[in-house]
């Protein structure tokens, strides 16, 4: 796998994200509104100033995370594809669009697999029928199977065909494959009436899917100046009213190769005329946009049209909160380091390093890349209204590791003012402009850990001081270590542990800069940045008299820290309460967590079913320590269902509180209850050695959480 392809991976998910927040606004628009508005949207339509979670990037991230405990890679199956889908998607809310069974084909197939029916037959035409088994889902969640098979068309139609058939039949499968290997194919060929030929090679000759591709091909080379009538001609021989069901495959793939071959090449050019074409644009302009942000790589994408306005932000509404709050570099890395280990092959510097120590730091690795970073700044006299001006530039001038970091620019400034050049690590309603999908977030950040970060101040810099911070959200409280005056043309590398905390909320980390001096004078901040990130114990108590309701929509209510697969969940008495009918599960802490203690303090109010999770990596995989009918407690193992590991008799009754504390270490499991029953077991048989903490409950119960504490 050739060194290149790294960044070029990061160009494709990059563009992926354009493409979606593009098409966003006018989803489902027709190609005419779209005209008689807009006339030419040769722009973001929405100045989103931030793009709340959307299915067409939840779904190529989360599947793919099938990949994750394969030991042998080239061995994809559907199976395995179906498990992360149901590992990662909250039960019938966000992550995709939930219109009921027969309605929404994923939503067909979920309840399908989670009803025992295994992939591929969850999503056939034999269970579902050719209508809901051939909408457009096959190829809209498809795009990382042909970045993580970067240039090997073969293995990522083999991938694309396992992962699509978990919700997709027929040609909403040959979708799937078309596109991957598309993708993998524009890492080796610029041509890209090559590259469509390529991708039709693993699908039938004879199927709907090729005769519409190969019908637009020939129209484009019939008529090769204007698109517009083109489209005319996909409207009157492909258009909506000729295939069943809400959002039919076929329609919106004939655009799709209107929009790559009248896009003549052109990055922007392409993706604006698949966008004012309409119907699904969010998803055909997204995939275009893989495609062609593979081709073209970073030089081809305009930076301060598309790049700029995303800030390498994405949100996701999985059940894993603290994986929601995600920068485009991580999941281009995580894509990377995927491919790296399919082809067998060693990963270089410095991304070997990142890839395989510190996957979610800030390094600033890929050329333009930001990491979601921001500045603001706190005035020191409160006289001075003047807003700060500030430029964020990936830089090779300088590098504490690595070839690249950051350049901060931000004026005006003057002694006594403070700038603060951070990371957002957790996110509220207010901060989106919508509720696309209903996002839900963990901390990234937790009291007790500890930040990283590198400062450098240019030899044509104002002297200034630095010190790494973290911000407490509820208080506002700025935490910070020890100031450092940076000495002009060296790097200063800072450490500081968060203090340990009761009910805190971290959400922010990042520098806070201070000019030097003392005469008032307006100048300017010049620094770089580098290799921010946090490690370590979280070393705090979650105390639910502290959490919030954040209200984002009438539908869409959540608690705070907390991220929840199914049930109802709500605080009363100061209290966190979760009831069910058939289970209820919700979760918080972080996703890489691996040794730790977590006390639970929790009142059992109904039902014989009450439980607190830990090691949980999703919805399917987890431990618990519950409270059990005819007054058992068993330590649980979750492996798409329940089974018990080891169980003793604990007398228990309703109403009254209980304490639970659990140990984890290595592949052992210690559990005490009120300090009187001890439960331990060592698990062998492929153990959860990370993961975050969360409550659960069975056939109908209901029990109070009071507080969690976590630490070392």
């Amino acid at each position: 796998m050739k060194e290149a392809y790294i960044e070029k991976i990061y160009a494709g998910w990059l563009a992926k994200i354009i493409g979606i927040r593009l098409g966003a606004p006018i989803e489902g628009w027709t190609y005419e509104k779209i005209k008689n508005i807009y006339e030419e949207l040769d722009h973001y339509p929405v100045d989103y100033h931030e793009f709340a979670a959307d299915d067409d990037s939840n779904g190529p991230l989360f599947f793919l995370k099938a990949m994750e405990n394969k030991k042998d890679k080239s061995e994809l199956k559907a199976q395995d594809v179906a498990e992360a889908l149901l590992n990662y998607a909250p039960y019938e809310h966000g992550f995709f669009w939930w219109g009921g069974y027969g309605v929404s084909t994923e939503h067909t197939a979920y309840l399908n697999l989670r009803s025992g029916i295994k992939a591929p037959r969850s999503g056939s035409i034999e269970q579902n029928g050719a209508a809901i088994a051939e909408q457009i889902g096959g190829q809209i969640f498809i795009d990382t199977w042909g970045l993580v098979t970067a240039g090997n068309p073969d293995l990522a139609a083999k991938y694309a065909k396992e992962a699509a058939s978990v919700t997709h039949d027929g040609n909403g499968v040959y979708g799937g494959i078309f596109i991957a290997a598309c993708i993998s194919y524009a890492f080796v060929e610029q041509d890209i009436r090559k590259i469509i030929e390529k991708g039709l090679t693993y699908i039938p000759e004879d199927c709907e899917y090729t005769r519409v591709v190969k019908a637009v091909i020939q129209y484009h080379e019939n008529n090769p100046e204007n698109w517009r009538i083109c489209f005319r001609y996909i409207f009157d021989h492909f258009g909506y009213d000729k295939y069943p069901g809400n959002c039919h495959i076929i329609p919106n793939i004939a655009v799709m190769i209107l929009g790559l071959l009248y896009g003549e090449g052109d990055f922007s050019k392409t993706i604006t005329i698949t966008n004012m074409c309409g119907w699904d644009t969010d998803c055909n302009v997204g995939n275009v946009a893989t495609i062609m942000g593979v081709r073209c790589g970073l030089t081809g994408i305009d930076y301060d049209n598309w790049r700029k306005p995303i800030n390498d932000f994405v949100a996701c509404s999985s059940v894993v909160g603290s994986l929601n709050i995600m920068d485009i570099p991580f999941g281009a890395s995580y894509i990377a380091k995927l491919a790296y280990e399919i082809a067998g092959e060693e990963i270089p510097e410095p991304f070997k390093t990142v890839f395989e120590k510190r996957l979610d730091s800030c390094h600033f690795e890929y050329p333009g890349s930001t990491h979601a970073i921001r500045v603001r700044t706190v005035k020191d006299s409160k006289n001075d209204n003047q807003t700060l001006e500030y430029e964020l530039k990936n830089s090779m001038e300088t590098a504490y590791t690595g070839n690249h970091s950051l350049k901060i620019m931000a004026k005006p400034a003057v002694p006594g003012d403070k700038i603060y050049v951070y990371k957002k690590v957790y996110y509220v309603p207010e901060d989106f402009h919508d509720s696309r999908y209903d996002p839900c977030f963990s901390p990234l950040v937790y009291p007790g850990q500890t930040i990283h970060g590198s400062a450098y101040l240019p030899a044509y810099g104002k002297e200034c001081k630095v010190r790494l911070y973290a911000r407490e959200k509820r208080s506002n409280e700025i935490l910070t270590g020890e100031p450092v005056s940076l000495k002009k043309g060296e790097w200063e590398e800072l450490v500081f542990q968060i203090p340990k905390s009761h009910g805190g909320l971290i959400d922010e980390i990042g520098f806070e800069f201070s000019l030097c001096g003392c005469n008032g004078e307006r100048t300017e901040l010049t620094v770089f940045i580098d290799d921010l990130y946090a490690d370590g114990a979280a070393d705090y108590i979650l105390d639910f008299s502290k959490e919030e309701e954040e209200k984002w929509n009438g539908l869409h209510r959540e608690i705070s820290q907390m991220t929840r697969l199914k049930g109802l969940m709500y605080l009363q008495n100061k209290s966190l309460h979760l009831t069910c009918s058939d289970f209820a599960e919700a979760y918080t802490g972080g996703y890489n967590w691996k040794d730790y203690q977590a006390e639970y303090y929790f009142t059992p109010l109904l039902g014989e079913h009450h439980g607190m999770n830990f090691r949980v990596q999703g919805a399917i995989r987890s431990y618990a320590i519950a409270l059990l009918p005819d007054h058992k407690a068993a330590l649980l193992k979750n492996d798409n269902g329940y089974i018990t590991l080891t169980e003793s008799n604990f007398y228990w009754n309703l109403g009254e509180e209980y304490k639970v504390l659990v140990s984890v270490s290595g592949n052992h499991i210690k559990a005490v209850i009120n300090d009187t029953l001890t439960l331990e077991y060592t698990d062998k048989d492929y153990p959860y050695l990370e993961g975050f903490i969360g409550v659960s409950v069975m056939n109908g119960s209901h029990c109070s959480y009071q507080k969690i504490k976590v630490y070392s």
